[in-house]
Parts: structure tokens; sequence; C-alpha cells
């Protein structure tokens, strides 16, 4: 989500002709063959994503088995839902409501803070990758630290929008700031050491938007990754599926939230793999579109790095005790957006290229 990367991952602006409602679809969304590249999990195949109980997590009587599940649901799947979080109800109804109330403005008021030139944040198309587009409409901030907002990009329509998204990106910024000291317990660390690696670095918001679209065996709503970040967490401001994560190369269909609602889904991005020298992984995955409703998100990436480096935790390495050898080499925090960037924009994997 970063300014640096504007360059290579470029963001087009948003046309009054951008997601037609037919079937006839332009060609820049058609993307036949990465669809129906990889089988999809079926209904009938028994699974279940990992759920984590943030409560059970914090509680002294329950964390040890609770810390052992989310140590499994990182290694194993690098996805998992999170209930019990401990953010309000209310900042969490507040941020789904204007994010809907955003997307629902005419096509000229989202514009008002449209992507600017080579600008990376702001309202527009989610990615240009090899001239082809997402079948996505999407707002990009970066929300913290504060000082480094560009507030003119921050939707004044609908007028709750900007305290909403206040709220809830400080209330996610504690909570994982409790989940990594969970996570550092089971990688066998101090907890300072693994958050001090998230402690002050830039967290971003992209707001997703996906239209239905009446050919969705054609287009994709979110290309196939992983994400470049260390930790993500998704709320979804509706019901609509779509998301799926590969596992033993098949696609695994996210199940729609828990009930109620309030559950986050989070996932391990390619940073905290590194940190982690590969225990947690990193996974990939992909938004599908549905024929007759949109789907809407707000997605938060929070960064990581130890002392301006993309590296393995030291506390983790052959030295210390029980440690190991880094499986990853470290790379100056510019360097890695470089090289992670332009690897996205060709559709290459990434992580094999820091193998050591």
């Amino acid at each position: 989500m970063e300014g640096a990367s504007n360059k290579i991952v470029h963001r087009d602006e948003i046309t009054d002709d951008a997601f037609p409602d037919s079937a006839d679809i332009p060609e820049k969304y058609i993307r036949t063959d990465e669809v129906s590249a990889g089988a999809v999990v079926g209904e009938d195949d028994a699974y279940e994503l990992p759920i984590i109980d943030m409560a059970k997590l914090l509680d002294p009587d329950s964390s040890a088995s609770e810390t052992a599940r989310l140590g499994s649901a990182c290694r194993d799947w690098g996805f998992f839902q999170l209930t019990n979080h401990g953010i309000d109800e209310a900042v969490i109804q507040r941020m789904k409501e204007s994010t809907v109330q955003f997307f629902d403005l005419p096509l000229d008021s989202k514009n008002a803070v449209a992507v600017r030139g080579d600008g990376f944040e702001g309202y527009g198309h989610h990615y240009s990758r090899l001239s082809k587009l997402d079948w996505a409409e999407s707002v990009i901030l970066i929300t913290q630290p504060v000082q480094d907002r560009n507030m003119e990009l921050w939707p004044t329509n609908p007028p709750m929008f900007r305290d909403a998204l206040e709220e809830y990106s400080a209330a996610v910024t504690k909570l994982m700031a409790k989940l990594v000291g969970s996570m550092a317990a089971d990688l066998g660390v101090a907890p300072a050491a693994l958050q001090g690696a998230f402690a002050g670095k830039r967290q971003s918001a992209a707001i997703h938007r996906y239209p239905p679209c009446r050919r969705p065996e054609a287009v994709i709503g979110n290309t196939a990754h992983t994400d470049g970040l260390a930790l993500t967490a998704l709320l979804h401001a509706d019901g609509t599926p779509g998301l799926q994560v590969r596992r033993g190369g098949r696609w695994f269909p996210v199940p729609p939230p828990l009930p109620g609602g309030a559950a986050l889904v989070v996932n391990v991005g390619d940073i905290l793999h590194v940190l982690t020298n590969g225990a947690y992984r990193s996974a990939e995955h992909r938004v599908m579109v549905n024929a007759e409703r949109a789907r809407t998100t707000a997605v938060v990436f929070q960064d990581a790095s130890v002392g301006g480096m993309v590296a393995p935790l030291p506390e983790l390495l052959a030295g210390a005790e029980g440690g190991e050898v880094a499986r990853y080499r470290a790379v100056p925090r510019s360097e890695y957006l470089k090289v992670r960037f332009s690897a996205l924009a060709q559709r290459k994997g990434f992580l094999d290229g820091l193998k050591l």
C-alpha cells in the first residue's frame, strides 16, 4: 500500500463505464484462464478455517491452549477468523456503514477523492497488472502514523467516514499489538521482540467494493497474491462470500462472517513470514466476484521491520538459545518495497527470491 510502489503498480481512475451491468465485459478485465487456475474445494469437502478467540488468548486460564491454536493457524493456514477481539461493536458498525455508504454515492462524489497522477492513495481501481484490471473499486489510504496521512484524500462524504476510519484504525492498532504479543509467546520470544518490530510502523487501509458481474467466470475481484506487509485484518461489511485461500494447491473458500458479523479475518503477510524465519505462512489468496451481489470489505494492513530491515528476528536465530539458521536474507525496507512490488506487477512469486 506504500507510495514507493506507485510507479510499479499503477492505479487507474474509475469512469462511468467501468463496471458494465451486462455480459459484454471489456477485454481489460477478461482473465478466464486465471479464474480457472487451480481446483476450488467444493461444499461437500469438510474443512474449517481456524477460529481464534482473543478473549481466550488474554485469559491466563486458557492462554496456553489458545496460543497453541493461534500458532497452528499461522503455520498451517496463514489465515484465521478472530472472535471476541475487543473492538467496540459501535466502532465496527460505523466502519461498516460508512464503507457501504461511500460506495453507494454517485461516481462524481467518489471521484472527489480520486487517485491523482502517479499517486497511490485515494479512490480508483484496485491495481493494474500487465494491462489487466481487477473487478474492484477501492479507497486506499495511509492511516498511521497520523502525520503520514493525506487528509485531502480522506472522504468527507458520508460525513461519518473520517471519524469511523479514525476510530477503527486506532482500535485495530491496539488489537494487533495484543495479537502480536500472543504470537511472540507461541514463537518462544519475548513479547517486546516482536511487538517492537510493529510498534510505530505504517498502517494503511484498503476499502474495497467488488461490484456484481454478469460473467463472474471471466473476471477476478482481486488477483491471486500474498500480502506484502506483515499482518492483515479484514472486516466484512456484508455477507457476500468471495475470498479464497490457496492451501495444498487448492483454493479454499473462506466462509461468510460468523454470526453477528463482527469477527475479523486475519492473515499473515510476507514480512511476518520473514520475521518468523518462515515459521508462519504467508498464504496466497484471491477474491472472486458474485453474479448478483456486491462484496464490500474494509482491510487494514500493518507494516513491520527490524532496525529498518526486513529480516528474521535475531531472537529466533543461531546465537540465541535454541536458535536456528536464517532462511531468508535481510534486505533494507526501501529495497524490499521495490523488489516486492515489481514481482507483484509481474505476477511472480516473491518470498522464494529472499531464501538463502
